[in-house]
């Protein structure tokens, strides 16, 4: 099972209102959808979308967005407001999309979804112990997860056969309640 590189996780998966969602512009776009469809989609089958399913966003927190993100400055001029959805959410818009895409795509989502909450407590485990062996032990296991979550590429590590891999780095950042996470890669000449 492979979940998504780190070109298309990064930055989609945000946190709004304690929860872990994705907005409906990426959904679509992991869909090859244009986001008008996947909103049709939902408005066709409300039913299917309890409360806790999708989370409107207001514009206080779209603004918050545009702010914060530049990928969403394209939503500032928007006149209408992104929904966003939870896993819940993903998992029932996965019953309306069956293409093979949307199925592949479900399937790698709900694998990232499941590897990020993994990644939370190990990391809300890390900052509750003062067992140092504990500590070290959930630290290489949030490290394979985010290796796992993020899944560099094999030609980016090996492409070069005059070149070594000397560093990565993984940067976590918390800004206003919205996670971001990125990986830099330093390598040099044998």
């Amino acid at each position: 099972m492979q979940v998504f590189k780190i070109e298309k996780i990064q930055n989609l998966l945000i946190t709004i209102d304690k929860e872990k969602v994705l907005l409906d512009r990426d959904v679509a776009k992991l869909y090859g959808l244009e986001t008008k469809r996947v909103n049709e989609a939902v408005k066709n089958n409300q039913d299917r979308f309890p409360d806790g399913y999708i989370i409107e966003i207001d514009k206080e927190t779209k603004n918050e967005l545009v702010e914060n993100f530049d990928r969403f400055k394209t939503l500032k001029h928007s006149t209408s407001n992104p929904k966003a959805f939870t896993e819940k959410g993903i998992y029932m818009l996965a019953t309306i999309l069956t293409t093979k895409q949307a199925v592949k795509t479900t399937i790698d989502i709900i694998e990232t979804f499941a590897k990020v909450k993994e990644l939370s407590r190990n990391i809300n485990n890390i900052m509750n112990t003062t067992n140092e062996e504990l500590q070290k032990q959930l630290a290489k296991q949030s490290n394979t997860l985010l290796e796992e979550i993020i899944e560099i590429e094999p030609e980016i590590l090996h492409g070069e056969e005059d070149s070594e891999l000397i560093e990565t780095t993984t940067k976590f950042e918390f800004n206003l309640g919205f996670a971001k996470v990125s990986r830099s890669i330093k390598k040099v000449k044998k």
